[in-house]
């Protein structure tokens, strides 16, 4: 995942990557092949994996991105404030474990009432939410560090409201920063023969010198 962005662009090192996957979510300064500083992480779920569980809290079924997404395009993002964890915490870590429940009380508490929750709306701000986490640590790690050039990798990179947010603060900050095309998001064949190509032009370089 680390290594993807360099397959759809010129990126040299060193760049910062945020990898956001089911199973990942770290904010790193990619030094080289198998070469990382980590700045920050997430304490309990993974972007990914925050997706799926609130898709299966509403019964929308498996994977919960895409499903999510889609939903999110005819919703109101504003319709619901939920919270950003961590918002005002000092470091670059990221937390979702309270967005989810704060999703669960909206969820049981209109069920209490009798109400109806718009599933749109609620798909709609609570994508919204976890951009916004996912953005701030990242630009804030950029601020922190200086770095000039960025990358994303892993499934959740192929969100369309997360790239558009990526190009837009990057563009505003002066940054540049690289977006695997979507096929390369997820787990594939190209980045793992990726990694293989970058670590045998590397231990072919070290043997050499």
């Amino acid at each position: 995942h680390a290594l993807a962005a360099r397959l759809t662009g010129n990126v040299c090192y060193p760049y910062l990557l945020l990898l956001v996957s089911g199973g990942h979510c770290q904010i790193l300064i990619v030094k080289g092949v198998g070469n990382f500083e980590r700045l920050g992480t997430t304490i309990d779920d993974a972007a990914g994996e925050a997706f799926d569980k609130v898709s299966k809290m509403l019964g929308l079924g498996y994977p919960g991105g895409p499903i999510i997404e889609k939903l999110a395009a005819v919703g109101n993002s504003r319709r619901f404030v939920l919270p950003k964890p961590l918002f005002n915490s000092g470091d670059c870590n990221l937390s979702f474990s309270g967005l989810k429940t704060a999703v669960l009380n909206l969820l049981n508490n209109a069920r209490q009432k009798g109400e109806e929750i718009s599933v749109p709306d609620l798909c709609a701000s609570y994508r919204k939410a976890v951009v916004s986490c996912l953005t701030e640590n990242f630009f804030k790690a950029a601020e922190m560090t200086g770095a000039k050039t960025l990358a994303a990798a892993g499934g959740v990179s192929a969100n369309r409201l997360l790239r558009r947010e990526l190009e837009r603060l990057a563009r505003e900050r002066g940054l540049k920063v690289y977006l695997p095309d979507k096929p390369l998001c997820g787990d594939n064949a190209a980045m793992i023969g990726a990694q293989g190509y970058y670590e045998s032009v590397s231990y072919t370089h070290l043997r050499a010198h």
